[in-house]
């Protein structure tokens, strides 16, 4: 059964959404910059394929064979991002676009063998786990660094790769994942951050930028 590129990133959109359950129409057409009627229109063609289930006013949700499309096309994408990182010399903010192209290039043999000459990575450059070459894909219990109120060190271990002007301004500061950042005090009237960075002089982080770093916390 042929799927289409466009069809393939709903699939993906869809799976990225559905972490608390079915996804609406409304959350898709957002997240998808798309009108309402364009979103109703595909998932029944994805309905018709069996990649997922939808009912009107209900939401949609994968089934079974559209989330091992979705977790492939992750695969993919994730495992390009590190060979252009590592092998290409791209920065970190200039393979998002490049790895949304590359994801629908077909054969599971070609990702495998990728897979194998990076060395089986189990993150990607932004710190999003890969999934394995059975499609598993390890669960991380993290936290937004601009919810954390406690003081403490905490682990650099992902961050939001949707802007690039927002990993622009990490590496201006040099944040990068498996840095240590220590939190000194949470700024109560603006929930700005005071912190410092693999034991440098202290800075202040605005929320906006710390909600885009996920860690987690260290045994001090």
């Amino acid at each position: 059964m042929q799927i289409s590129k466009n069809e393939q990133d709903y699939i993906k959109s869809i799976f990225k959404l559905q972490a608390d359950g079915s996804v609406s129409t409304t959350a898709l057409s957002e997240h998808l910059h798309l009108k309402a009627a364009s979103i109703t229109d595909m998932l029944k063609k994805l309905a018709d394929k069996k990649l997922v289930s939808y009912k009107k006013y209900q939401g949609v949700t994968l089934s079974t064979k559209g989330e091992k499309l979705a977790l492939e096309l992750i695969r993919k994408h994730r495992l390009w991002e590190v060979f252009l990182v590592e092998k290409l010399n791209y920065k970190w903010d200039e393979v998002h676009a490049i790895a949304e192209q590359l994801e629908h290039v077909e054969g599971l043999d070609l990702i495998n063998r990728l897979d194998k000459f990076l060395g089986l990575p189990k993150f990607d450059p932004h710190g999003d786990p890969i999934p394995n070459e059975k499609l598993v894909l390890t669960k991380q219990n993290l936290s937004q660094l601009g919810k954390i109120t406690k003081p403490g060190k905490y682990q650099v271990s992902m961050v939001n790769q949707d802007n690039p002007s927002f990993l622009q301004y990490l590496t201006k500061l040099s944040i990068k994942i498996g840095d240590i950042i220590k939190l000194h005090e949470l700024i109560t009237f603006d929930g700005s951050l005071n912190i410092s960075i693999n034991n440098s002089t202290s800075i202040f982080m605005s929320n906006t930028v710390a909600n885009g770093i996920y860690v987690y916390k260290l045994n001090n």
